[in-house]
């Protein structure tokens, strides 16, 4: 019998409690092992050759070369290896993680506080890291294997062996977009909401699977990216088209119909139960939606561990919306996308440079092809 080869892990991190921190958690499990250890980003790199880590473990602040400066070093010669920023949770190291996960980092994990003892930090660490470790070795390198004897996949094509559960044309025009996403989000988000002009004609609710300090910093810094304000949501805060409001995080973001049909519908955030382990929850943004914006809602499910979504996927086509999914080849981890798709409720299955334009095509409810020529003419002639 074969037995599985071990994910390598490489740990780079300046604090020699906290490589030993890590050290304890990845050898915790039999299935990981420590391919080495760095104190800094330089050391790192000049053993990454010798020791080919599947998925490195990274600081963001260290001395000689920090997480930030090594990600990039990474992602010029060995693109292929994952790597999961280790932060602190405060203002620098928030916006130092913020601008990793924008860059190709795959996942971060904060680095553990207000823990009693060192097997209570460590405790945390294997809930909250292996997880993640795990998610990202499955993730497929080249070709993509079929999945459930009837998807294809990085198409936009779904082969099924039984009859769609809801019928696969996409309805009029929609009046909102909202969006859900996990890991990798930073680095999609970056590439569909930039991709949306100036004059987008509609509002866009997101939900980011982050703690509450780094999606403010989060939706700043796609405000400084975008054509479109992007903003974090806000109590009450009145949905304007042509805003993208980010969710708070550590609070449900909900959206409540308008007492009179002249004023716009508005935000509410609470902090009810978690739902599928997160708070915001994907699934109660969209049920929100489908409940307030009916066949009006285009739901789109982008990169992420789980199935967030899922149930509020099923809501907005129910009430007979749009949803789009991102496809395998293009995700940093193919779960939510891929449960929609499996699960058949997803109307189109994009490569992530194509959700941009499908979601302006199917606001303007201009043809694919024309919004392909216009978009490709608008790269030409910036180039």
């Amino acid at each position: 019998m074969r037995v599985p080869s071990r994910t390598r892990i490489l740990i780079v991190d300046d604090s020699a409690v906290m490589r030993s921190l890590l050290r304890a958690v990845v050898s915790s499990d039999p299935l990981l092992e420590v391919a080495g250890t760095a104190a800094d980003g330089a050391s790192a790199l000049e053993i990454v050759r010798s020791l080919q880590p599947h998925v490195i473990l990274l600081d963001v602040e260290m001395p000689v070369m920090d997480g930030l400066a090594t990600l990039r070093a990474l992602r010029r010669n060995w693109g292929g290896i994952q790597v999961i920023m280790c932060s602190s949770l405060t203002q620098r190291g928030a916006k130092v993680t913020i601008e990793a996960l924008a860059s190709g980092a795959a996942d971060y994990v904060s680095k553990p506080t207000g823990q009693d003892d060192r097997e209570s930090a460590i405790r945390k660490l294997v809930q909250e890291l292996l997880p993640k470790i795990h998610a990202l070795a499955k993730q497929p390198s080249g070709k993509i294997e079929l999945a459930n004897g009837g998807f294809r996949s990085a198409t936009s094509t779904i082969a099924r062996t039984s009859p769609p559960l809801f019928p696969e044309y996409i309805p009029a025009a929609p009046s909102v977009v909202v969006i859900g996403v996990s890991t990798g989000g930073p680095a999609a988000l970056d590439v569909v909401l930039p991709s949306l002009p100036a004059d987008f004609p509609l509002p866009i609710l997101v939900v980011q699977h982050m703690p509450e300090l780094f999606t403010r910093l989060l939706a700043e810094r796609l405000n400084t990216h975008c054509p479109l304000r992007v903003c974090e949501a806000a109590e009450g805060d009145a949905i304007r088209s042509g805003t993208v409001y980010i969710a708070r995080g550590n609070w449900h973001l909900e959206v409540i119909a308008a007492a009179s049909g002249q004023t716009p519908p508005t935000l509410h955030l609470h902090q009810g139960p978690l739902e599928n382990h997160c708070r915001p929850a994907v699934d109660v943004l969209f049920r929100a939606a489908a409940d307030v914006y009916g066949s009006g809602a285009l739901a789109v499910v982008l990169t992420g561990m789980g199935a967030d979504g899922l149930g509020g996927s099923f809501r907005i086509r129910e009430v007979g919306g749009t949803v789009l999914a991102q496809d395998e080849a293009t995700s940093v981890v193919w779960g939510m996308p891929g449960a929609v798709v499996k699960a058949g409720f997803a109307q189109r299955v994009l490569p992530l440079e194509m959700i941009g334009p499908e979601i302006l095509r199917a606001s303007s409810q201009l043809p694919v092809k024309l919004v392909s020529l216009v978009q490709g003419y608008s790269r030409q002639a910036v180039s």
